[in-house]
């Protein structure tokens, strides 16, 4: 559960970590058009070399981004697997029984894991490991701020998508401590069949579930509290200013984009 990083921040003092929150926004809208874009080997392996070059530069240690990548294991070995044997090709490259496995199946399952995970870890690098909460909704709302003159609640909306990633990494600490709580009782969760691990997860839910209600009505007063009224009258400690820094990144963003279109139509290595 402590490898879950989803919605954690991380402080620094990077390039990334000082641009203005609305760029990273724009950036990682940018970003996740150049994965989908990507659609040759060629383009792949540029994009996964300038992902790698945006983690360096944020200052998050690597270890924290191998660590972020073990949850979603599952889906990479489903993608891999479904396309692995369902994609049909002209040359076999293993066949036994009823299975064949295409050598155009080993590549399109090696491309789609490539691509899931330069898209989690860079959509991570620009949200949530170097933006705050608070920053990620001043931005949010900021962005969506011309919705507000046809009366969409944007102060709300962006309040909510903040509360949820921020509870993202104090119920995986609470589903922890319950878990060794109910380990340290006798309790067995990786034992049996998928039945018997499903009644396990019982005694975790119910306290998780009582928990997750507690916090909010704790978040709901703290608030009352201090006259939160959402977005009537409100003021910003931080005003949030473009600088030369967010036009030169989303800069680099836009021609990383167009380079990737490029390698696709001059150098469609394996395009699929």
């Amino acid at each position: 559960m402590k490898d879950i990083t989803l919605g954690q921040y991380f402080p620094g003092n990077s390039v990334l970590h000082k641009m203005d929150p609305r760029a990273k926004l724009i950036s990682a809208i940018i970003y996740i058009a150049v994965v989908f874009t990507s659609s040759s080997a060629g383009a792949l392996a540029f994009l996964a070399v300038a992902t790698v070059a945006i983690m360096l530069i944020s200052g998050i240690p690597i270890s924290v981004y191998l660590r972020g990548l073990r949850p979603i294991l599952f889906i990479l070995a489903l993608t891999a697997a479904l396309n692995l044997f369902m994609t049909r090709g002209e040359t076999v490259a293993f066949e036994f029984w009823i299975v064949k496995i295409y050598v155009e199946g080993i590549n399109n399952a090696i491309l789609m894991a490539v691509r899931i995970t330069t898209l989690v870890l860079g959509s991570c690098v620009f949200l949530s490991y170097t933006t705050s909460p608070i920053a990620l909704t001043d931005g949010l709302e900021s962005l969506l701020g011309p919705l507000s003159k046809l009366h969409v609640p944007v102060h709300d909306f962006s309040m909510m998508m903040t509360i949820a990633l921020r509870f993202i990494p104090l119920l995986i600490e609470e589903t922890d401590k319950i878990m060794s709580a109910q380990k340290a009782r006798g309790s067995d969760f990786s034992s049996g069949g998928p039945v018997k691990r499903v009644r396990a997860l019982l005694p975790i839910l119910i306290p998780l579930f009582v928990s997750s209600f507690k916090r909010a009505e704790e978040l709901a007063v703290a608030m009352e509290c201090r006259c939160y009224r959402g977005d009537v009258e409100r003021t910003h400690m931080k005003v949030l200013r473009y600088g030369a820094l967010d036009f030169v990144v989303m800069a680099s963003l836009l021609v990383l984009l167009s380079a990737v279109i490029a390698i696709n139509i001059f150098v469609p290595i394996y395009a699929f």
